[in-house]
């Protein structure tokens, strides 16, 4: 029988990159005590009166037909979120999405297609290369290196940009890489944009989790505005990943056009959990203010644990829920590195080669578990990274 090229062009960009993770939950099937580390899923409850507003919508009647921009209640509450950052913004440049994965792969799908290619910086999150794959396009990476604290730079993208370049794809708060650009880098980065008449999307799903410091958009910058596209959900700022619900906002004429993509794909969320989020973008809630706390508290917590074991470099992330470490002083690369870990000490993080070959020799942990949870986890880390230098030392002194 024969299938359609996308399915060629997927098959090793899904569940593959999460190797160790469907690994660490088949041992967890069978009773082994892992200790999982590779997932940003909150470990909080969304508010309950999020939940609250989401039952009362269900038993009112809230579950019919919607339609393919998004329900009156949560596009009127975006529109009025997203004109907080800039007075222009009506209800026609809101598109409403379950999730920003579906919001992104919707906007890909209307930008590029094959023969197109899109700038992403490398770590890049795990889903990004099959969302452009997925198009026919292809992916241009661009290097997001260490020495830079993994913040894109506009030479990097500037020797990156090819004829074929349609996209910039960006994301800050950055995914895995906790990098948060700076209103002046971002300006930077546009001005190449502009220079090559590129279009940013930009994925701020981590907007309300920055550690310090002010965010920053293209979106917010009058001269970009024309080019930029927003994604992002209710995931991780209210703690709600499992209810699927995001959006993009653009320019009217893009949204205009993708509608009827997003009509083929979707007519239409559920309507109560519009309400919801509707609540919950224009309601004044602490939930990302206690993510934000407790993640800042847990980098702390990692960073003590493993000061003083040399082969391990943890660097201190600007937002989000995650932190990487640099293993590639053990002697391992980050993909037997989380191996090894998952085998011998029970704990499971992500390897660095599932976001890119810029991040092949570090690891990424979540900080979404308890903090005594974590402190065993950076302990068994600690052992573990012990116990390979001791093995090499051994080695060089039997040779």
């Amino acid at each position: 029988m024969r299938y359609a090229s996308i399915t060629d062009r997927l098959a090793h960009l899904g569940s593959g990159k999460w190797t160790v993770h469907l690994k660490a939950r088949e041992m967890m099937a069978k009773g082994v005590p892992v200790i999982e580390l590779t997932i940003g899923e909150p470990d909080i409850m969304p508010d309950t009166a999020l939940m609250d507003e989401a039952d009362r919508a269900m038993r009112a009647g809230r579950i019919r037909y919607s339609n393919g921009r998004g329900e009156p209640s949560v596009v009127a509450a975006l529109t009025e979120k997203y004109r907080q950052r800039r007075a222009d913004v009506t209800e026609r440049n809101i598109l409403c999405f379950p999730g920003t994965q579906t919001a992104l792969f919707a906007v890909m799908l209307g930008l590029v297609e094959g023969g197109d290619a899109v700038l992403v910086g490398d770590p890049l999150y795990a889903t990004y290369e099959g969302v452009i794959a997925a198009t026919g396009a292809k992916m241009v990476p661009v290097p997001l290196r260490p020495e830079n604290r993994f913040h894109l730079q506009a030479q990097d993208l500037e020797e990156a940009v090819t004829p074929e370049c349609r996209v910039l794809l960006l994301n800050t708060p950055h995914n895995p890489t906790g990098a948060t650009l700076s209103r002046e880098e971002i300006a930077a980065i546009g001005e190449v944009c502009r220079r090559h008449d590129l279009w940013i999307v930009c994925d701020e799903v981590y907007e309300k989790i920055i550690f310090d410091g002010a965010f920053a958009s293209p979106f917010d910058l009058a001269e970009l505005a024309d080019r930029t596209i927003v994604v992002s959900s209710i995931s991780k700022s209210h703690a709600a990943p499992g209810f699927r619900s995001g959006w993009a906002v653009g320019p009217e004429e893009f949204c205009d056009r993708l509608l009827a993509v997003s009509e083929t794909m979707l007519f239409g969320g559920q309507p109560f959990i519009a309400d919801m989020t509707a609540k919950a973008v224009s309601g004044d809630f602490d939930t990302a203010e206690r993510m934000r706390a407790s993640y800042i508290r847990r980098t702390n917590l990692i960073l003590d644990h493993l000061a003083g074991h040399g082969a391990l470099k943890p660097m201190r992330p600007e937002a989000g829920m995650f932190l990487l470490i640099d293993v590639s002083a053990t002697g391992l690369d980050g993909e037997a590195f989380a191996a090894r870990l998952l085998e011998e000490k029970q704990v499971a993080v992500m390897p660095g080669a599932s976001f890119g070959v810029q991040a092949a020799g570090f690891i990424r942990l979540s900080l979404t578990v308890a903090d005594e949870v974590l402190s065993e986890a950076a302990d068994r880390i600690a052992v573990f990274a012990d116990g390979l230098e001791a093995a090499e030392g051994k080695q060089q002194w039997a040779s």
